[in-house]
C-alpha cells in the first residue's frame, strides 16, 4: 500500500466537525491514539515483565494504524501529502547523521 493510497483511504472514512479546515479534532485523536499505544507499553511492563508477546505485537500495530490515519488526515489537513512528509523527515535525519547530530534536543540541530 502506498501512502497516497492509504491518505485517499483515510480521508474517505474521516468524519469530524469542520473536516477540511480543522486541525483540532484530529490532533486530539492523534494525541489519545498516542496514549492509548503508551498505555499498552505500560502494561506491557506492568504485567509482563517488559516482554512483548505476538498478541501484544498485533495490539500495538492496530494502534499505530490509528496513529498513522489521524498523522495521514494532519498532513492532509496542512496541505502535504504523507510521503511528502516522510521524505521531509528522511532528508532532516539524513542531514543530522551526516553533521553527526543525531542525538541532543532542539528541531534545528
Amino acid at each position: 500500500m502506498t501512502f497516497e493510497f492509504f491518505s485517499e483511504m483515510a480521508r474517505d472514512t474521516a468524519k469530524y466537525p469542520a473536516i477540511g479546515d480543522s486541525i483540532i479534532y484530529p490532533t486530539l485523536g492523534l494525541a489519545g491514539e498516542s496514549g492509548e499505544f503508551a498505555d499498552k507499553i505500560k502494561k506491557v511492563f506492568r504485567d509482563q515483565g517488559g516482554n512483548i508477546d505476538d498478541a501484544t505485537k498485533y495490539a500495538l500495530a492496530y494502534e499505530l494504524g490509528d496513529i498513522l490515519w489521524y498523522v495521514s488526515i494532519l498532513s492532509d489537513e496542512i496541505g502535504f501529502e504523507l510521503s511528502t512528509i516522510a521524505e521531509m523527515n528522511i532528508d532532516k535525519l539524513q542531514s543530522r547523521k551526516s553533521r553527526g547530530k543525531l542525538g541532543g534536543s532542539g528541531d534545528d540541530r
